[in-house]
């Protein structure tokens, strides 16, 4: 990978993505809870004793986590196998095509990488719909880095996989603890509210940069 002296770095759910990045989290367990004739309340209780592995901070085990939600909540195979599906969907919304090309855009100015809280099996779903490797690099997934944002192991992982200091690295999430987190590293960010917004911001971070 070409070592790059400043780097923008994306979040993927709300930025990369256009998803409503945590009510269709409600609304699948919401919806899983009627499907397995729950309350609310029952189908949460039952999930926090189930023991599930965290798939969120852990690689290899969404199979395991997955028979384990079927079983607590009684799900059939084939349940299971839709919810599973309708969670992927949900969670991987559409691609934000203007932004993408835009990052697609900025090589030669600057590095593009991502850092994502993730789910197991994010990186593969996210590949198969959006081809985000063909863009960004590199891609950081809290799942494989054992950490979420805003742990600052998270931010850390990002910065060692770019080879970058902190003060040379833009970061775009839209969730502000998210980049609370990262300006206590030393990284400036924005909270990502619409293309424009973003992009000016970038070009902003740039310019002061590179004078570019």
């Amino acid at each position: 990978m070409t070592r790059n002296k400043t780097w923008i770095l994306f979040d993927i759910g709300g930025v990369l993505e256009l998803v409503d990045d945590g009510p269709w989290q409600e609304e699948l367990k919401n919806r899983w809870a009627a499907r397995a004739d729950l309350t609310r309340p029952e189908y949460d209780e039952r999930l926090a004793a189930a023991g599930l592995p965290r798939i969120d901070i852990e690689q290899g085990r969404a199979a395991e986590y997955w028979d384990g939600f079927a079983r607590t909540l009684g799900f059939t195979p084939a349940q299971q196998e839709v919810a599973l599906a309708e969670m992927w969907d949900a969670y991987c919304g559409e691609a934000n095509t203007a932004l993408i090309d835009y990052a697609r855009g900025l090589r030669g100015r600057a590095g593009v990488a991502i850092l994502s809280n993730s789910a197991d099996g994010a990186r593969e779903e996210e590949e198969r719909r959006h081809g985000f490797s063909a863009v960004f690099d590199p891609i950081c997934y809290s799942h494989e880095i054992g950490a979420n944002k805003p742990d600052p192991e998270a931010y850390t992982a990002a910065l060692t996989a770019m080879g970058a200091d902190p003060a040379d690295v833009f970061f775009i999430d839209d969730r502000r603890q998210q980049i609370d987190g990262a300006a206590r590293m030393g990284i400036r960010g924005i909270v990502h509210v619409d293309n424009a917004t973003t992009i000016a911001a970038i070009e902003d971070f740039l310019t002061a940069a590179t004078g570019s």
